[in-house]
């Protein structure tokens, strides 16, 4: 490394040159061109020792073993170069290795001068350098167990991987999640909690090997690389020795703490080949670990995966989407199980992409509700439906109602209740024309905040609906403490009807239930004659179904209302009916909103 200044001039030299290598560094010296010190500023000379002579040693056995040579190089470089050469080393100093930026400038030969002189003037980077280096570490571990953080897990598993491909020996990655570890956080306070992290982190330190690595990822989550380690037999060992270091009790400020843990394992190269693919795996594994039973390990398989993961190319589109569209309302029938004649609709949200065709709401929904975008979307389908309500009234010259679909995110919305006002007024609709649909596991989440929500909303008189009915909770205490108005028979206890015994137990029972609370019925997912006589020999009031009409566009269910043409919606056989069912396995489920 070089820069330039200007050549120095030896005339008068020895005592200028002295005089100025006092101050201009931390030691200074000036040397012949074989290296040999000439002379040394007084603060070289102290940071070796007042009795140890400099002058006529070699500046290069000042250093440590593995400068020397470095040193050397420079020296000869600065002979003849005319920029300044920079070179830094560590100096063997009394009691003390302190690493200098020394820089070595060529001096102009005086008269009689047979070699040049060289300067040297050295600065102390050892503070600058300790800096650095802890800045180093804090960016790539943990502050509060000084384990690798997950940039420095990244990097150790990419290490591994490129490891393993040469060798072609596989390794596992497993994640490591405390359970029960919020209750320590609630009840002793969070100093207790950071002081249990650094002794669960020392004990799994401890049980592993120098070769593996153990990183913090998480609040309570670890995660261990673990090298050579790949068979059933092996990863049952490991873990299990994980599993028993953790289950020990921890002492904390006088209190006995247990917590236990639950672990996942992805294996390279079988489950993924990458290191972001095979943390996700692992964590959804102890995932899965902490859902079926906790304290317990589970080695990633697909069949234990559930639903796909997030796609996030799907995410982008949905937003634009929105800008562009793309979504759209359908309509289902609701009808009266006597007449058949319809009495409302129940709205269901469709997206209709450009070159994926219509996406299944299984897929969209799940990632609108986690992104927020719910909240968009739920409040346009309810302002959206209500104005179509009103359309719907003008063709069928009666009076109808609309069914809409809450989700649980927009329920608990601070704003949900202005969206339904909003919604009534923009569209002029009477509060008692508008259903709208929450499940019994929305409700349950926090039941006192149900309860000020729901007696807001029938307040507006709009009606409340409980919708599939019987697979949720299923507790009977909200029916009586909730403002409810509809209840709606799961498709599940209805498809098999009427030969499944069970089946119309459970009918039976919800309808019996339903008619001592004064409460309306709607059954979900008929799509046989037979089952529509039984439900209507039971007295259920509404059906909804394949049978009496597919979720259709506005500009189809208007035309059947002014028409009155309901009965181009039945299928002329069972058969038909359940041939129609199986064109669109997704139309048949319900979604939200």
């Amino acid at each position: 490394m070089r820069s330039t200044l200007p050549l120095m001039p030896q005339a008068n030299l020895p005592d200028a040159l002295d005089e100025l290598m006092e101050v201009a560094g931390d030691a200074v010296f000036r040397i012949d061109a074989g290296g040999r010190i000439v002379h040394a500023s007084q603060r070289a000379q102290r940071l070796f020792g007042s009795s140890r002579p400099l002058n006529g040693l070699a500046l290069p056995t000042l250093t440590i073993d593995g400068d020397q040579q470095a040193l050397e190089d420079a020296i000869s470089a600065a002979v003849d170069a005319p920029d300044q050469v920079i070179v830094c080393v560590h100096l063997q100093a009394e009691g003390a290795t302190p690493c200098h930026e020394l820089r070595l400038q060529r001096l102009a030969g005086g008269a009689g001068q047979a070699l040049p002189l060289l300067l040297v003037v050295g600065r102390d980077i050892s503070a600058q350098q300790a800096t650095e280096a802890h800045l180093r570490h804090m960016a790539t571990h943990d502050t509060l167990t000084d384990l690798p953080n997950r940039l420095l897990l990244s990097d150790r598993i990419r290490m591994v991987i490129s490891h393993a491909r040469r060798a072609g020996q596989d390794f596992s990655v497993a994640t490591i999640g405390l359970d029960a570890f919020k209750k320590i956080n609630d009840g002793l306070g969070l100093p207790a909690g950071d002081a249990v992290l650094r002794m669960a982190a020392e004990r799994l330190r401890k049980t592993l090997r120098d070769s593996d690595t153990l990183a913090r990822v998480g609040g309570d989550e670890f995660v261990a690389v673990l090298p050579g380690t790949h068979t059933e037999a092996q990863i049952k060992l490991v873990t299990g020795r994980l599993l028993a270091t953790l289950q020990a009790p921890f002492e904390i400020d006088h209190h006995t703490v247990y917590i236990g843990a639950s672990i996942g394992v992805a294996i390279y190269p079988q489950h993924a080949e990458d290191e972001v693919r095979l943390v996700a795996l692992a964590d959804a594994a102890m995932s899965h670990a902490k859902e079926t039973g906790k304290s317990r390990c589970v080695v990633y398989s697909e069949r234990q995966a559930g639903p796909p993961l997030h796609d996030i190319s799907l995410e982008a589109a949905m937003f634009r989407a929105v800008r562009e569209g793309e979504f759209q309302l359908y309509y289902q029938p609701i009808v009266d199980t006597v007449s058949r004649q319809i009495q409302g609709f129940e709205t269901l949200m469709r997206w209709k992409h450009p070159t994926l065709g219509m996406v299944p709401p299984a897929r969209f929904i799940p990632i609108a509700e986690t992104n927020g975008l719910i909240n968009l979307l739920g409040a346009w389908a309810l302002k959206a439906a209500c104005v179509q309500l009103k359309q719907f009234e003008q063709v069928a010259r009666r009076a109808l109602y609309i069914s809409v679909n809450i989700s649980p995110r927009q329920f608990r919305n601070d704003k949900f209740l202005a969206v339904l006002d909003d919604a009534l007024a923009f569209s002029g609709l009477r509060g008692e024309q508008l259903v709208l649909e929450i499940t019994e596991g929305t409700l349950m989440i926090d039941p006192a905040h149900a309860e000020t929500i729901l007696t807001r909303m029938a307040e507006r008189h709009a009606r409340i609906a409980i919708d599939d009915f019987g697979t949720g909770y299923s507790s009977l205490a909200y029916l009586k403490r909730f403002p409810i108005s509809v209840l709606k028979i799961d498709r599940a206890f209805v498809k098999d009807l009427p030969a499944s015994t069970k089946d119309a137990a459970i009918c039976n029972a919800v309808l019996d239930l339903a008619k001592h609370l004064q409460l309306s019925v709607v059954a979900e997912g008929v799509e046989t004659e037979e089952q529509l006589a039984f439900l209507e020999e039971r007295g259920c009031q509404y059906i909804q179904g394949y049978l009496t009409g597919k979720p259709m566009t506005a500009a189809v269910a208007m035309a059947a209302l002014k028409e009155d043409m309901y009965a181009a919606f039945l299928p002329q056989t069972s058969a038909a009916a359940a041939a129609s069912a199986s064109i669109d396995a997704n139309d048949a489920h319900k979604e939200a909103p």
